[in-house]
């Protein structure tokens, strides 16, 4: 497929209108059948499918904070309340923060999203028998239909996600002893919750072949169907240029011409949503308490070196998608930039940018975080700028502000509020944030 990216640059240099070279494309998705993606609905609500039965998909992942939580690092397991009025629960304290910033859910059932997380550790691999590239390696389970569906299930063995932590419940006390996807494993066990609900058997009955029992894959495909259908985002003003010729605003369409042109921000955020879904290093603040296995005790995350080991990718994130960009604040793999305009000027001299930082965003209080370990030693910043690959370059504030107007073009509000809805309850009877 012809990008927007490069059909916009060609434009540019030909002088004439984006709308006259512009070929587009329209995304594929994935077809699924209605009744999966309202099992799926029900499901993504659902706190029963965390160890402690009280946090769901949606704590992390709500359309009112652009199907993240609206805050830089959150509290999974171990928190009470929505959003940025999330808190620490006094009768079950968690451990530490989520180590990195809720990502958005928006066109994640196009076919073209194929690696998943800020540092693609899961990704479609057709060499494996799975399908896919994961942490678990050949343990991954054969029968999810896409990498969307078993991104959507890893949260459930995170102890600061959703599991809870050791010893608190038999599905964090599986994953302590190493039993995540064999019988009785974590998966196993969150899918017998399923099975003994008579609502879900009754839901996923026209949706399984008949007498199957319903298995761990089949709630992540439901929850992926749900997560497509729901968040497509496709009928932005910008989406409407291209397809009918509806006029932006005169300040988006300078703010486009500087995004395919001057500011060459479609190097990496190119194509129909944006995003190469390559990995760059463009010298991210580190806040929080980085990305390691349990026994480690840095605050570190060097991004997709943390899945291949290649030195090369250290500190290199994906490129985010910016379909729906401006709902979806904070910004960052670590959540550092509380506004749009604190991320645009960042990319504008990435390492001042990194040095001169200032905690710029609010943190739910947790007694025991130390946020800015990483920021205040010299040398492990030194060490994220030099793995900077953006150079510097000047942009006018009339300029940022059109670019920011171009951001906003971007936003549909159709998937901003999901088509189907918050649920007024879940088949499991659990109480969850509205």
């Amino acid at each position: 497929m012809k990008t927007i990216g490069t059909a916009l640059i060609s434009a540019l240099l030909v002088g004439t209108s984006f709308s006259q070279n512009l070929a587009f494309e329209p995304a594929n998705y994935a077809n699924a059948d209605q009744h999966e993606i309202d099992v799926g609905r029900f499901l993504f609500y659902d706190p029963i499918l965390s160890g402690n039965k009280t946090v769901s998909c949606s704590t992390c992942h709500h359309s009112k904070f652009g199907t993240s939580d609206g805050v830089a690092l959150g509290l999974g397991d171990g928190g009470k309340g929505l959003g940025p009025a999330r808190v620490v629960d006094p009768n079950n304290l968690p451990e530490k923060r989520v180590p990195r910033n809720s990502p958005a859910l928006f066109n994640l059932g196009a076919d073209e999203f194929v690696s998943l997380f800020h540092d693609g550790r899961l990704e479609k691999d057709t060499s494996r028998p799975s399908g896919i590239r994961s942490p678990l390696e050949d343990e991954m389970i054969v029968g999810f239909d896409s990498v969307l569906s078993a991104q959507a299930m890893f949260p459930v063995l995170s102890p600061d996600e959703m599991a809870g932590h050791y010893s608190e419940n038999e599905v964090s006390q599986a994953v302590r002893l190493g039993r995540l996807t064999g019988d009785g494993g974590a998966w196993d066990l969150i899918a017998e919750r399923v099975r003994s609900i008579s609502e879900y058997r009754d839901l996923f009955e026209p949706v399984l072949p008949a007498g199957k029992k319903i298995g761990f894959t089949d709630i992540a495909n439901a929850i992926a169907a749900f997560i497509a259908f729901e968040w497509r985002a496709n009928e932005s003003p910008f989406d409407h240029y291209l397809r009918d010729g509806k006029p932006l605003s005169a300040n988006a369409i300078s703010g486009m011409d500087l995004f395919y042109g001057k500011s060459n921000c479609s190097s990496c955020h190119s194509g129909l949503f944006q995003t190469d879904h390559d990995y760059h290093a463009i010298a991210m603040p580190q806040i929080g308490p980085g990305k390691g296995a349990r026994f480690e005790s840095h605050a570190r995350d060097t991004g997709r070196m943390h899945t291949t080991g290649r030195a090369s990718d250290i500190y290199k994130f994906r490129t985010p998608s910016l379909r729906n960009v401006a709902l979806t604040a904070p910004y960052g793999h670590a959540g550092a930039y509380e506004t749009l305009e604190q991320v645009v000027r960042h990319h504008l001299d990435p390492v001042a940018s990194l040095q001169a930082y200032r905690l710029k965003v609010d943190l739910p209080a947790l007694d025991s975080a130390t946020d800015l370990r990483i920021m205040d030693d010299p040398m492990e910043v030194d060490v994220i700028a030099r793995a900077n690959e953006l150079a510097p370059q000047t942009l006018s504030d009339t300029e940022i502000e059109d670019l920011l107007a171009f951001l906003d073009s971007l936003t549909d509000p159709i998937s901003s509020i999901g088509r189907l809805g918050v649920p007024d309850r879940v088949p499991s009877g659990l109480l969850f944030d509205q």
